[in-house]
């Protein structure tokens, strides 16, 4: 299985850039794991809120397979404390699935199209992080989910 992280916009802070290539090369010991960053839109000043959550939605879709479990993070998804997210992710894999895309959408959320690709949503915390943050907090859990997984000490029961 790969897991893939969908996320618009560049990570324009060079210190959280290294903590994500960090994490980033730590996850790959584990699972093939893949980040891709879809470009910012340009001109949004010309463009409602849905109309920039409607073109983002066609971004992300386009880089989603037919066979891919596509899962959102989003505010209203469902919340799990890091050992139930290892599990989760065992789960996914036990599947038999080829890839799980996790997403991040852009300032105004995701398109109704997208919610309706979605086959879960998760939430990292009922506070609100900057888009570039949660990057790095969800690859640091998926790497967490990994060392739970194989009882290495990174994650202390």
């Amino acid at each position: 299985m790969t897991i893939k992280l969908l996320a618009i916009g560049k990570t324009d802070n060079k210190q959280l850039q290294q903590l994500i290539d960090d994490y980033t090369k730590r996850l790959g010991f584990y699972i093939k794991f893949e980040l891709e960053i879809i470009p910012d839109l340009k001109k949004v000043k010309n463009l409602s809120e849905d109309q920039q959550k409607q073109k983002e939605g066609d971004l992300i879709l386009s880089k989603i397979t037919p066979t891919d479990i596509l899962i959102l993070l989003d505010e209203n998804g469902k919340q799990y404390d890091s050992v139930q997210f290892a599990n989760y992710l065992q789960k996914h894999m036990n599947s038999g699935i080829k890839q799980l895309v996790f997403v991040i959408g852009g300032p105004y959320g995701f398109s109704p199209e997208v919610y309706s690709k979605a086959r879960g949503k998760v939430s990292l915390s009922k506070m609100t992080f900057s888009h570039q943050m949660v990057r790095l907090f969800m690859i640091e859990q998926l790497y967490r989910g990994f060392t739970i997984l194989k009882n290495e000490p990174y994650h202390h029961r």
